[in-house]
């Protein structure tokens, strides 16, 4: 079967790894909802935000570079003229930042319906953040972990004033089943020693879905109507490969045989959003708008937990 065909097969969804982000968010309306999306400055995050935007919901994206944000932002609202987009700084990678964006949110008066923490490094060398944490783990989790924390009252306040389910999508990736052998290095998160780059990246992905998981979990006891799942938005040629040489040229050369366009890698991030049919469904892992199958590592409970803890660690102290 050829990689096109097995791109456009189907799951119980009725979408597929072909679909777009604007063909499974077809004919809905997100009028009356506001979303945040992290790292909406470039690929799939940028796709995502003008869908969302597209379907009337009012978004407002964290990113880190303004200038390239107004660049995005003109250019969504070039093509859509009713489209409602704002842009906050944010860099994932300070704590400080992570909650100066959070507090100016929550003073702003604004619901908040919909949290999609997309923004992402890859494969960096090994660094430390402004915050002493290695650097794709303190990015790709931790500030994210931050910012859920602190945007949750919002969210649950929102779920409970407009009776509409609040929804937290975390951007994770394939790459979550190559982490380290341990998983986490819960005693090491910041040892050089051992480091690969590419064992770091999936370790910050794993955690994406252990904290989606341990947050749904949380949220359920509660009783709050507020859902958080993970996706993984399929093999797709952005700047996340930026810090590969080789990686790149190999995408260069043959990418379009195998990668997903921005359109495509954008759709289950829209389609855990805004779909009705994810109404209800809580610390489940979307691939190619379908529930799909985590690592066992992904799905241990007590490992979840056990980094709920040390991201409190890592951000209290």
């Amino acid at each position: 079967m050829s990689v096109w065909l097995m791109l456009r097969r189907k799951g119980a969804s009725g979408f597929s790894a072909a679909s777009t982000a604007e063909e499974v968010t077809e004919g809905i309306d997100g009028a009356g909802l506001t979303a945040v999306v992290t790292g909406a400055s470039s690929g799939i995050g940028y796709e995502t935000a003008r869908v969302l935007a597209l379907r009337n919901v009012h978004v407002v994206m964290g990113v880190r570079n303004m200038a390239a944000a107004k660049e995005v932002k003109d250019a969504i609202t070039k093509q859509n003229p009713a489209a409602r987009i704002d842009a906050m700084e944010l860099d994932l990678s300070s704590i400080a930042s992570v909650r100066r964006f959070a507090s100016t949110f929550s003073s702003s008066g604004l619901p908040l319906n919909i949290l999609i923490n997309n923004a992402g490094i890859m494969m960096t060398p090994f660094m430390l953040s402004k915050d002493r944490i290695e650097l794709q783990f303190a990015t790709n989790h931790i500030g994210h972990f931050l910012l859920t924390n602190r945007l949750l009252e919002t969210m649950k306040n929102t779920a409970e004033r407009s009776q509409k389910e609040g929804r937290i999508v975390n951007v994770s990736s394939r790459r979550h089943k190559l982490s380290y052998r341990e998983g986490i290095r819960f005693d090491r998160i910041n040892d050089q020693s051992g480091y690969d780059s590419l064992s770091s990246y999936g370790q910050s992905k794993l955690a994406n879905i252990l904290h989606a998981s341990e947050l749904a979990r949380r949220l359920k006891a509660e009783g709050a109507d507020v859902t958080a799942n993970s996706v993984h938005p399929g093999p797709i040629a952005t700047n996340l490969f930026r810090h590969s040489s080789f990686l790149t040229g190999i995408i260069n050369i043959f990418g379009k045989y195998f990668l997903k366009n921005v359109q495509q890698g954008a759709a289950t991030t829209c389609y855990a959003a805004l779909h009705p049919q994810v109404r209800g469904l809580t610390g489940k892992y979307f691939a190619d708008c379908n529930i799909a199958e985590a690592s066992a590592q992904a799905n241990d409970t007590e490992m979840a937990k056990k980094l709920w803890d040390l991201s409190l660690d890592l951000i209290d102290r």
